[in-house]
């Protein structure tokens, strides 16, 4: 018995003596210490707690090269490989995690929703939500700061510049077209489906590196990674109709939407108004698909969306005495193919192309012209996580366009062309210096082949946070942008447009709240001049226009002050001034209204299950031209005001009736005025007004989804 305790004294001897004592202290960046840090020896369980001192101590009998491990809520988890004999009075300091909730974010000038952005201040619902919206993703973005509601056309102007200054992007890919085909004075509409989408950010200035060839704007979609389960949407509509179904597989899916819209049945019921008298309403037949499919260390998507478009107008026109007729056809092809991989040790990959097709089939009257546009988007992106305070980006992307135009008119034919390649590349990173203040430099290269161009463009963002929920952003960058069709076809050679854009913004945000303000000023130089409004074949065209736009921005929204009810309210004021295209002095484009505001309002009704919804919008008038009078651009259009309703009904849980009705105080929003080319006899120059295609708009619309899970709904969607 005296034998065996001494065995057991002499065991315990020895492993005390084999045991190393590990310490040290646990502070924060500042140096102050952090209590309650756990603090481990990786693969082991040994390890401790940090008192209120921030120190800790413990024994371990592991040996040689060992890693020690520390983490703490709210900050990033620190690895240390060292000696175990060495691993005393160690001094670790943390940084706190710039991925949590309450970290600042580079905001400026950018709007997200889904899963682009920790704070969101539109939703992805909020795309079919909105009254008056009708489905549109472009018309929900209308009601957001920094953009003008331009009735006649219908497509994004933002901040002073044109439509075609905003480029649009599926997945990280260019969408050449993403307008519907219209005609003069009649609006667009966004060609996508929102149900396939789950994610939008949309810049309204000084963007990423990452994209280029748009001088005010950038939207990015993104179609959804992953649906829920298997499921069927239904749609019967008084314009057409729609079917949509997604089928889920273990590591892949797809998912078909179907869409047919005939205006003819609704304008039977409703005539237009006086100028939109239609010899056959718009007709369209669409259809969308995104596959995915998911590998062990990335996911492979692929989209593609087909459409087909005709409509006949007779047209008044101011200078002849009957109307043109006009014969529209469009066929739109949009295809693209991405892959998103994980290399390993923080590296990620991202290959992606797009091609495109469109091919528009115009006649008026004797007139012929038929436009074939084919255009491909190759890019190759690489990332890089080194931790949670630094990432790197970096691409290149090479840009094709082959355009084509045959113009006939009384046996004369006309044909013109014109290539417009581009290749491009761009370097980008993410800096933060704790959950306080970012910073994202970058820069973007670009090669232009027509015009010989290379050409720099620097950006920069940054971001710091003042409070608990407030922070400032700004943002600076340089923009370029090829001319437009019209141009290039008659000079391929036109050096690019440019634009400097400098904003500051300020965000609050809490639970339940957001509100934002921002301010903002663009240099135009470079801009694209000619002399010849008639015929572009006998113009000079220059790059010697300039111009400007300032301003500033309000966004408010809450969803938590009243039970039940969602609002928001944005207003916009914008100083812009142009002298560009065949403009004889610097003014203000007929596009541009100095004040703009939105109302948006959604209450969920328990009782009745229904959803309500008014939006209001308001825009001041805008410049017209009026010949009867001396100066240039020098009359204003009466005030823009549209109240719209929607209102959803759920008659079961999967079964929706849907009824919305636009401009219900039948407004008579007139947009401009065309002007005869002649006086008439007492010298005065006749005018029509240009209004919109109809007082109002009523919509009625019956939505019943079929899936596994019985409580799913279009509800979200509407």
């Amino acid at each position: 018995m005296k034998a065996f305790l001494i065995l057991l004294l002499f065991l315990k001897l020895t492993l005390c003596f084999s045991q190393t004592e590990i310490s040290g202290m646990v502070t924060d960046r500042k140096g102050n210490p952090l209590q309650g840090a756990n603090v481990y020896l990786e693969n082991t369980y040994d390890g401790a707690t940090t008192d209120e001192h921030g120190k800790f101590e413990f024994s371990t009998l592991s040996t040689g090269l060992q890693s020690i491990m520390v983490s703490f809520i709210a900050y990033e988890s620190y690895k240390l490989e060292s000696k175990v004999e060495e691993m005393n009075n160690l001094e670790i300091r943390l940084f706190e995690d710039v991925n949590s909730l309450d970290a600042v974010s580079l905001v400026a000038g950018s709007f997200s929703a889904g899963e682009n952005s920790r704070v969101s201040v539109l939703k992805p619902l909020d795309v079919v939500t909105t009254a008056g919206v009708a489905g549109d993703f472009i018309g929900a973005l209308q009601t957001l700061p920094g953009t003008q509601r331009v009735g006649e056309d219908g497509r994004l102007f933002v901040r002073g510049g044109t439509a075609e200054e905003t480029q649009i992007f599926i997945d990280g890919l260019r969408v050449f077209q993403p307008y519907t085909a219209s005609a003069a004075n009649l609006p667009s509409r966004g060609r996508y489906s929102p149900f396939l989408f789950d994610g939008i950010t949309f810049s309204t200035g000084a963007y990423s590196a990452e994209y280029g060839q748009a001088l005010s704007s950038v939207l990015t979609l993104n179609t959804i990674n992953e649906p829920v389960q298997d499921q069927t949407d239904i749609s019967i509509m008084t314009v057409g109709g729609g079917i949509g179904h997604t089928k889920k597989w273990d590591s892949s899916s797809v998912s078909l939407n179907l869409t047919y819209i005939n205006l003819k049945p609704y304008q039977e019921l409703i005539p237009n108004n006086e100028g939109y008298n239609f010899q056959k309403p718009y007709e369209s037949v669409a259809g969308e698909t995104v596959y995915r499919r998911q590998f062990q260390n990335g996911l492979f998507k692929f989209y593609t969306a087909i459409e087909h478009t005709n409509f006949e107008l007779f047209q008044p026109d101011e200078n002849l005495k009957d109307t043109n007729l006009l014969d529209l056809g469009n066929t739109n092809l949009y295809s693209n193919a991405s892959y998103h991989g994980h290399l390993g040790n923080g590296w990620q990959i991202m290959p992606g192309l797009s091609l495109s097709y469109s091919k528009n089939n115009i006649e008026i009257d004797e007139t012929n012209i038929v436009d074939n546009e084919k255009a491909a988007h190759l890019k190759l992106k690489v990332s890089k996580k080194y931790n949670n305070r630094l990432k790197f980006y970096s691409g290149l992307e090479y840009l094709a366009t082959d355009f084509k135009e045959d113009y006939t008119e009384d046996m004369v034919n006309i044909q013109s062309k014109f290539n417009n390649n581009i290749a491009a590349g761009f370097l980008e990173s993410d800096i933060n210096f704790g959950k306080k203040f970012a910073l994202k430099p970058g820069l973007r290269f670009s090669y232009l082949q027509a015009s010989e161009s290379f050409i720099l463009s620097p950006r920069l963002a940054m971001a710091w946070k003042v409070a608990d929920h407030s922070q400032f952003s700004a943002a600076y960058g340089d923009f370029h942008q090829n001319g437009l069709p019209e141009y290039l076809k008659f000079r391929n050679d036109i050096a690019p447009e440019k634009a400097s854009h400098y904003l500051l913004n300020y965000q609050f945000t809490r639970p339940g709240y957001t509100f934002r303000t921002e301010v903002y000023y663009k240099e135009y130089r470079d801009l694209i001049k000619f002399s010849n409004t008639e015929d572009f074949v006998y113009s000079d065209f220059s790059n010697s226009g300039e111009g400007y736009a300032k301003g500033i921005d309000l966004f408010y929204r809450d969803n938590k002050s009243i039970e039940n009810l969602e609002y928001w309210f944005s207003y916009s004021y914008i100083d812009s001034k142009r002298d560009y295209r065949d403009f004889p002095e610097k003014a203000t484009p007929n596009f541009v209204a100095t004040h703009s505001a939105s109302l948006v309002t959604k209450y969920w009704i328990e009782d009745l299950k229904s959803q309500l919804g008014f939006s209001y919008n308001y825009a001041s008038g805008r410049p017209f031209e009026d010949p009867n009078t001396t100066g240039f651009l020098n009359e204003k259009t009466p005030d823009y005001h549209n109240l719209s309703f929607n209102i959803a009904y759920l008659i079961s849980q999967q079964k929706i009736l849907y009824f919305s009705v636009s401009n219900i105080l039948g407004r008579d929003n007139i947009f401009g005025y065309q002007y005869s080319n002649t006086p008439g006899n007492d010298g005065t120059f006749s005018s029509r007004a240009i209004r919109q295609a109809a007082d109002r708009f009523f919509f009625v619309g019956f939505f019943w989804t079929i899936s596994t899970n019985k409580n799913t709904n279009q509800l979200d969607n509407l």
